[in-house]
């Protein structure tokens, strides 16, 4: 069970995720981001409660603060970048695909520059998860009409903006391995939320935040919040727990969209395309190919009894 630790954090991350993502869609048209991200940090505080009594027992190394204060801003300027993109006129059924391939960039870093090694079932398992991504997203252009997606992709604002939110988003899930590396994953989440406090103050001083919301989105952007820093504190965990860059975004990252689309058809009473059905069968295929670690050689133990 502990040898596997970072998988089952890791579906834990997808599952929090996933019910995110159906909580997020009640209050998504109600408020701009600036205020999402607002409330989204109010519900986060109320997670603290599960740390503190880790990050009391001892002084975190400065360094690993330093690197989850890092993922923090990563994960925020991810955020934006993608509200710019929708501003910039860019069409959902685009945005949402491309931003979700984030993480590409992180097996890209946890291959290069991490120097993971992947056995050729885990390799399987990411060719997998990207396609299941994409065909999960909900809304793509690119199964319903290909002509028009491609005529849509193009060098403007709105796919710069949304390059970045993907950069930023892949980038993150790599500073938070590097995080863990230097810190318990409880000081790291304590470090992200703190970023995260620091920059709503910033948005509310610039003047981004609109106040002008009811008590019920007050309540569903916190509980949105309680849910997406659950899904960061798991996957702090899962990476604390030995697990690989590749392995626990890609696993995490392929998951989420099938516990929302689960989950929304549940309670949502929303319909699921024949695409979709595809890409969970192709998402949960890919997440069994990454968890899949070859058992080392058992070793040759000499026999050193004599004959009588």
């Amino acid at each position: 069970m502990k040898k596997n630790a970072w998988i089952y954090y890791s579906v834990a991350a997808a599952l929090f995720w996933g019910v995110w993502g159906v909580v997020a869609k009640f209050i998504s048209e109600d408020v701009n981001p600036y205020t999402n991200h607002v409330l989204f940090t109010i519900g986060m505080l109320f997670t603290l409660p599960l740390v503190v009594g880790t990050i009391r027992k001892g002084r975190p190394n400065q360094k690993g603060i330093g690197w989850g204060l890092v993922a923090g801003i990563l994960a925020v300027t991810g955020n934006v970048a993608v509200f710019q993109a929708f501003s910039s006129g860019g069409l959902a059924a685009i945005v949402i695909p491309l931003t979700n391939l984030y993480p590409l960039v992180t097996i890209v870093i946890a291959l290069l520059v991490f120097k993971e090694k992947l056995n050729w079932l885990n390799g399987l398992g990411i060719l997998l998860a990207i396609p299941a991504v994409v065909m999960l997203s909900g809304q793509t252009l690119l199964f319903d009409d290909p002509n028009t997606f491609f005529k849509t992709i193009g060098l403007t604002t709105w796919l710069l903006f949304s390059m970045v939110a993907l950069f930023f988003w892949g980038v993150f899930s790599a500073a938070q391995k590097v995080t863990t590396n230097f810190i318990s994953a409880e000081w790291a989440y304590a470090a992200f939320i703190v970023s995260s406090v620091v920059i709503s103050l910033i948005f509310i001083a610039l003047g981004k935040v609109e106040f002008r919301f009811s008590q019920n989105t007050l309540m569903l952007g916190s509980l949105a919040g309680m849910l997406n820093g659950l899904g960061v504190l798991c996957s702090f965990a899962a990476y604390k727990a030995e697990g690989k860059a590749s392995q626990v975004t890609t696993i995490a990252g392929a998951l989420q969209p099938v516990f929302t689309i689960i989950l929304a058809i549940a309670f949502l009473s929303e319909s699921v395309a024949y695409i979709e059905l595809i890409g969970i069968g192709i998402a949960i295929v890919a997440a069994l190919a990454l968890s899949y670690e070859k058992k080392p050689d058992a070793e040759i133990t000499p026999n050193l009894t004599s004959n009588p």
